[in-house]
């Protein structure tokens, strides 16, 4: 379709008071079904997402690790996240739901552009909501576990004769390199596969504005 789309736009440059009117709707038809495409993915990848992370989330919640949230104290408050984690992913789906039909039925090049800003704005809210999400569950866990966990309480005992300074500098930069690794990869899960979607809608943006209606 991309190479379609140049084809049409080089002709229009060569001889533009023949093919301009034809050419404009053939872009314009060509742009919309791609844009159209484009948030059905971004719909499918999310809700594929969405099942995933249950299976593992279901997968993992056995008996010991129920044992591990009431021995850090946070069980209740892992259950209220849980469900408002699900409820906002479901409603983020919604919306890409509603996007992707609201660009299927589009008619005209403004109404088009408008759903292709708000599409990039509910999928960037998503992002930030994810990550945002996973910092804030690792910071309450990590919290919890120097509080609470029996293993770190004896790892503190057994290194009384270490600075405290230079003990807590250890296990903050451990935390840290773990915390850095683990958000990295989730970021460059979003960049690589929403990223990748958001360029091509921002690319079908940029050509619209080119569009003279």
């Amino acid at each position: 379709m991309t190479e379609e789309l140049d084809l049409l736009k080089k002709a229009w440059k060569k001889d533009p008071h023949v093919y301009e009117q034809v050419t404009e709707n053939q872009i314009y038809q060509m742009i919309h079904k791609r844009s159209s495409s484009i948030v059905k993915w971004i719909l499918m990848i999310s809700i594929a997402e969405f099942v995933l992370w249950s299976a593992i989330g279901l997968f993992f919640v056995d008996e010991n690790y129920l044992k591990t949230l009431e021995m850090y104290h946070i069980d209740t408050l892992f259950k209220v996240i849980s469900v408002l984690n699900y409820a906002v992913v479901i409603f983020f789906i919604f919306m890409f739901y509603k996007n992707f039909k609201t660009i299927s039925t589009t008619d005209t090049v403004k109404k088009l552009m408008n759903s292709i800003i708000k599409t990039r704005k509910t999928v960037q809210y998503y992002i930030w909501y994810n990550l945002g999400m996973f910092a804030f569950i690792f910071i309450i866990v990590v919290i919890s576990q120097i509080i609470y966990d029996p293993n770190i309480n004896s790892l503190i005992e057994s290194t009384k004769d270490v600075n405290p300074q230079v003990f807590w500098i250890i296990i903050g930069l451990t935390y840290f390199v773990l915390f850095a690794l683990t958000f990295g990869l989730f970021w460059l899960f979003y960049r690589l596969i929403y990223g990748f979607l958001m360029k091509r809608l921002h690319k079908n943006f940029e050509e619209l504005k080119k569009i003279d209606f």
